[in-house]
């Protein structure tokens, strides 16, 4: 467990921090970064690739003035059946994941949704302003209850399975995004719609309650570099947690041992040759992918290292690299996740600063919109 005198600092630390930023958020001419992930509990190796690790190169590679909000977004969660006990365990394990993979909570402010209760009076708001037609227009409720249903595609959905929250999810998201004033949203491909709508709201809203300027910034979808990772033992669809096939996906605590197993039972074909075709040969070109994510080369310049190789060749390669990324963060994370004061620590001291800034925009809302706001009676 970490010592009372290590808390202690962390605490001083978030003080100092929080002094500053307040004196200084006035003259504030970085960007503001956000993102969420919804607590799934240990991520696999999609998640890892597909947004996490970019998460980390943004904190690596932005300015001083920037500003990094990362969020654990437990009241989407909520938009399908969840066990209690299990959502509580994959809150505690994602936050612990998003440290043991290297996001520093001197640099990125880390911190539960549900933790700052700002999101859903401003998802209300947002709500007020947001035409049926357009979340009707929205297309990723289908593949997230297809996805929890196993079903084969989303034409076995219809919207007897959808429920209010669902419906309303990109609201909500787009709350999360404005409340901050985020001025970039790193967001993979099926988030682009949602990104759509909440520029959309950003438009409207400051249009609708103008005043000498506008309130919201428009984000900008921030492109960073993303691969689509696919199920092992299905390639025609992406790696889901959802799968009841566990061979299907890697989790970044699987041993070596366990992700040579999965690997060696991976769909691939009997082509001969390795080649990078996604339509014609999924499994091999997923092997490719994985790979290429892995060693941060181009895939097709691995794919021409393997011609004339097999697929056992591909498959213990592919083993070696994606063992030798994740055990570092894997050691991390089975160390991390034993210190629950930490983590209650570093989830505390987050949302105090989510918190803080959220407010901020809350008391110019609320202004704009003609209500009292109460912390001025």
């Amino acid at each position: 467990m970490f010592s009372s005198s290590r808390l202690a600092l962390l605490r001083d630390f978030f003080n100092t921090r929080r002094r500053a930023s307040t004196s200084s958020s006035a003259a504030r001419v970085g960007r503001v970064i956000f993102s969420g992930i919804q607590p799934t509990g240990v991520p696999h190796l999609g998640n890892y690739l597909g947004a996490l690790s970019n998460w980390v190169k943004l904190q690596r590679t932005a300015k001083p003035e920037d500003e990094l909000l990362f969020s654990i977004v437990g009241w989407h969660a909520l938009t399908l059946p969840q066990n209690p006990d299990t959502l509580a365990a994959s809150r505690r394990d994602m936050l612990a994941t998003l440290l043991a993979i290297g996001l520093d909570p001197k640099r990125s402010i880390l911190f539960h949704q549900d933790h700052n209760p700002a999101h859903t009076e401003f998802a209300w708001i947002l709500s007020c302003i947001t035409p049926i037609g357009k979340l009707r227009r929205m297309t990723t409720w289908k593949a997230r209850v297809a996805a929890s249903r196993n079903a084969n595609d989303e034409s076995e959905v219809d919207e007897t399975l959808l429920n209010a929250g669902l419906f309303t999810y990109p609201v909500l998201q787009a709350a999360d995004i404005l409340i901050y004033k985020a001025t970039h949203v790193p967001v993979g491909e099926d988030q682009t719609q949602h990104l759509e709508l909440c520029r959309d709201l950003a438009y409207t809203f400051n249009r609708t309650f103008a005043a000498d300027e506008p309130l919201f910034p428009v984000p900008s979808q921030l492109n960073t570099p993303s691969r689509r990772i696919l199920s092992l033992r299905d390639p025609t669809s992406k790696m889901s947690k959802s799968s009841p096939d566990l061979q299907s996906r890697i989790l970044l605590t699987d041993t070596f041992p366990e992700i040579k197993s999965k690997l060696r039972a991976a769909v691939t074909d009997s082509v001969l040759g390795i080649t990078y075709d996604p339509l014609m040969r999924p499994g091999t070109s997923n092997l490719l992918t994985i790979l290429a994510a892995c060693t941060d080369e181009d895939v097709h310049h691995v794919a021409r290292r393997y011609e004339g190789k097999g697929h056992g060749h591909l498959k213990t390669d592919v083993a070696e690299a994606v063992e030798e990324m994740i055990k570092g963060p894997r050691t991390e994370f089975e160390r991390i996740r034993q210190e629950t004061e930490f983590l209650e620590e570093v989830a505390k001291e987050g949302g105090e600063k989510a918190r803080e800034r959220s407010e901020a925009t809350m008391r110019e809302v609320r202004e704009r919109l003609g209500l009292r706001d109460a912390s001025r009676s």
